[in-house]
């Protein structure tokens, strides 16, 4: 008896979604100028110049791989903060971005990647569209000040630094201070 294998064509949007997908895994792992096309086309099961064809060059795979991962925070940020405001939302916001983290540290590292790849102009206007939307959206939803805004991406920035070092829980004596001085601050 011949067994036969059925599979099912994924639409373009569900290709799409499985390059960035990869791209996500292979830009975190080894940024923009480390990774190359081949090694996203492998990982997504698919050739070379289907990537090429969809995105049209490395770059603005990247950018584009970059644009989703901080559209996905700021998705989990609004999702978190619904029906909340002022010091309640940026807690739910802020609670939602570590979540986040900790479900898949690869969106910190290539955002880490896409900050370091902001001498490029393309990749520059990705991150600071992709930062300020962040920005107006904590504005908008919590309705607090500046400055407190201001606090809020700080001790972001910070998370992030000490996340991508590994010295949470470890037993640091400079980070255990400053990791218990933000929460000390909220």
């Amino acid at each position: 008896m011949k067994m036969t294998t059925m599979t099912t064509r994924q639409t373009a949007d569900e290709r799409r979604d499985s390059i960035l997908d990869a791209a996500l895994v292979e830009f975190a792992a080894k940024g923009l100028d480390g990774t190359s096309t081949e090694d996203v086309a492998r990982r997504a099961g698919i050739s070379q110049p289907y990537v090429f064809r969809l995105f049209g060059t490395k770059k603005k795979l990247f950018a584009e791989a970059c644009r989703r991962c901080m559209l996905q925070v700021r998705d989990a940020m609004a999702i978190a903060a619904a029906g909340k405001t002022g010091e309640d939302a940026l807690s739910a916001m802020g609670k939602a971005y570590i979540a986040l983290l900790e479900a898949d540290p690869r969106r910190l590292k290539l955002q880490m990647h896409m900050y370091a790849a902001s001498d490029d102009a393309e990749i520059r206007k990705v991150a600071r569209e992709g930062y300020g939307e962040l920005v107006r959206f904590a504005e908008n939803v919590s309705g607090l000040s500046g400055k407190r805004i201001s606090q809020f991406f700080a001790r972001g920035m910070l998370i992030n630094v000490i996340a991508a070092m590994g010295v949470r829980d470890a037993g640091i004596d400079w980070a255990d201070r400053l990791i218990q001085g933000g929460k000390d601050e909220v």
